[in-house]
């Protein structure tokens, strides 16, 4: 009986947390399958996981779409805003509060495929002219790390996939994640591509702003766990992404 009470005591506890919080922001850009808007609502893979997450924590939130720069600067400026979905990075480590992983990608170059091209090798796709990337994207910053200096920097995705389509540009790079929805954008198919040299795997998380919550934080982690631990989030997962591997476990 005394184990029952105080179990049911501290779910009381947690509701009350909840409670008292203030309702979230939670602040994603539009990059189908992952976050877009259909009839009018936010949906996509990530968003049905916030979803989730909102129903199990008992917290409130507004889901807003929004261009990525915007998104990532409100995200480290108040409290209650999260961010998603967010490649976890050492330089962005210290500026968020981190939940997941909820979907891991793999980042290639692309080529139109009628240009025949053949890149085998980092140093080739350096080497190819033009390079067209969202300059807000983690990818153009691991690939300024490495030394391209063909770096196209464009103000978003459709942009790229554009000039990529018009033979502005030989190549682009972006994650399979999001790859068919960014090509049907400008009304390409990923049969009309050809992928080259896979070069980085990254983690998507939930990311929270700073001054956020530690105990909220933490209530999103441990429902994301149960969510792993009941299969539902592997259920979500090849819904929309039938192909991607489950994310590995948060230690």
């Amino acid at each position: 009986m005394g184990k029952r009470l105080h179990r049911w005591l501290c779910v009381l506890l947690v509701a009350l947390c909840a409670s008292a919080e203030a309702q979230l922001r939670l602040l994603t850009e539009d990059a189908p399958p992952m976050s877009f808007i259909r009839d009018g609502e936010p949906s996509g893979f990530a968003i049905e996981v916030v979803r989730a997450l909102l129903a199990r924590t008992g917290d409130t939130g507004q889901i807003e779409l929004m261009p990525w720069t915007r998104a990532l600067y409100l995200a480290q400026q108040d409290e209650d805003i999260a961010l998603f979905s967010t490649v976890r990075t050492p330089e962005r480590e210290d500026k968020f509060h981190w939940v997941g992983p909820i979907v891991v990608g793999t980042t290639s170059f692309y080529s139109l495929k009628a240009r025949k091209l053949v890149i085998d090798t980092l140093q080739q796709a350096a080497a190819s002219g033009p390079l067209a990337l969202p300059k807000q994207w983690y990818t153009y910053e691991t690939l300024s790390a490495k030394g391209f200096t063909n770096l196209y920097g464009v103000p978003s995705s459709k942009q790229m996939m554009t000039m990529l389509k018009h033979g502005r540009v030989n190549l682009i790079a972006t994650e399979d994640l999001t790859l068919a929805g960014e090509l049907a954008a400008v009304e390409l198919k990923p049969q009309d591509v050809t992928a080259h040299v896979p070069f980085m795997r990254s983690a998507y998380y939930i990311a929270f702003s700073p001054q956020t919550s530690v105990v909220r934080v933490v209530r999103w982690q441990r429902a994301l766990q149960q969510m792993r631990e009941d299969g539902s989030l592997e259920a979500i997962l090849r819904r929309w992404l039938p192909h991607a591997p489950m994310p590995p476990m948060e230690p």
